[in-house]
């Protein structure tokens, strides 16, 4: 909390007649900044979506921890929504991958609605990416690929964890890791059948960009047929 916040925060603290939750109301109520870091213009956009990912991307390599983390949204047969993060680890013309456990929580749901969104929350940078789209399962082929650059350890993780699934504690988890660890100690670590990669195919990419004021830029591109078109949406 910056030093202004506390001060407003001491002084509703201090208003009589107020209760614990009209205060905490109160204080977030006044909990706001103002954007001013750009704008997005016309002139910034490009003929495709993924152009301008990959610019806005490497800004925030730059100047954000885990500028691959993204916000994936799910939707299964009993319609009730789930988000959770996961790490972007590659990206192009056909969309964005990542990789999980494909008996997870998130797998089980994209089995049942292969549709889903996924959001870049590029705060310092005043900026978001939203994408929504359907998935698919990349190549056992690109799965191993990646799963092969993996640090020795997070393979290893991959083994032990039954991803989603109720366990009594984490002791359960340190006896599978050393009994993995037994299993591979030659070094040598396949790769699981129950693990592997996603790509979200966008139909729809919406750049957005604070401004002042809240009238900030927004810009949508959607799919059609094998182009992009794009418009200009109102904050």
């Amino acid at each position: 909390m910056s030093v202004a916040h506390q001060g407003q925060w001491a002084s509703f603290a201090l208003a009589p007649g107020l209760s614990a939750r009209e205060t905490a109301r109160m204080d977030l109520f006044e909990l706001r900044r103002e954007y001013a870091e750009g704008s997005l213009d016309e002139g910034d956009l490009t003929k495709s979506p993924f152009e301008l990912f990959r610019r806005w991307l490497d800004e925030a390599v730059k100047r954000l921890p885990e500028a691959n983390a993204m916000v994936l949204s799910t939707c299964g047969a009993d319609g009730q929504p789930s988000s959770r993060v996961v790490l972007l680890k590659s990206f192009d013309e056909r969309g964005f991958v990542f990789y999980t456990n494909y008996e997870s929580a998130k797998a089980r749901q994209m089995a049942e609605n292969a549709k889903v969104s996924v959001l870049f929350p590029w705060f310092i940078m005043e900026r978001q990416v939203v994408v929504r789209g359907s998935v698919e399962k990349v190549s056992t082929a690109e799965s191993l690929r990646y799963f092969l650059s993996r640090p020795f350890a997070s393979r290893l993780g991959a083994w032990t964890s039954p991803q989603s699934h109720v366990i009594t504690s984490r002791s359960i988890l340190d006896a599978k890791l050393d009994e993995v660890k037994k299993k591979f100690a030659s070094g040598e670590v396949p790769l699981p059948s129950f693990w592997g990669g996603y790509r979200v195919m966008p139909t729809e990419i919406e750049f957005w960009q604070g401004r002042r004021s809240r009238l900030h830029d927004r810009f949508l591109y959607k799919r059609d047929a094998e182009a992009w078109t794009r418009e200009r949406l109102a904050p």
